[in-house]
């Protein structure tokens, strides 16, 4: 059974640090491209971070470029997302993605979120 759990969300003030982390099982980790998205109370999910499958390479939107970092350990099937300078237009559900193949057929899954608040 696929699992994605995400965790390491909470209250941070503007300026502060946060590492998301997200446990995975159920799948070959090390062979799915890894992302973030977050999705902010009456605006559609978006993405924030992307790591490709195997070699890992890296990709993120102008909105976090420079402030957040995605990282993966292939050895723990885990996936991070290190967020420093955090902003109040940060604050939003946080969600950990695989994209891979199963059996030849395009998937995608995806876990339930750890919330980030960014506020004084």
């Amino acid at each position: 059974q696929v699992q994605l759990v995400e965790s390491g969300g909470g209250l941070v003030q503007p300026g502060g640090s946060l590492r998301l982390s997200c446990a995975t099982s159920g799948f070959t980790f090390n062979m799915y491209t890894m992302s973030w998205y977050r999705q902010a109370p009456g605006k559609e999910r978006e993405l924030v971070a992307i790591s490709m499958s195997g070699g890992g390479d890296t990709s993120y939107p102008d909105a976090v470029k420079g402030r957040f970092t995605i990282s993966r350990d292939n050895s723990k099937n885990a996936l991070y997302l290190q967020m420093n300078s955090l902003k109040p237009e940060d604050t939003a559900m946080y969600y950990c993605r695989a994209q891979g193949t199963r059996d030849g057929i395009g998937v995608n899954y995806w876990g339930k979120g750890t919330l980030v608040t960014v506020s004084p």
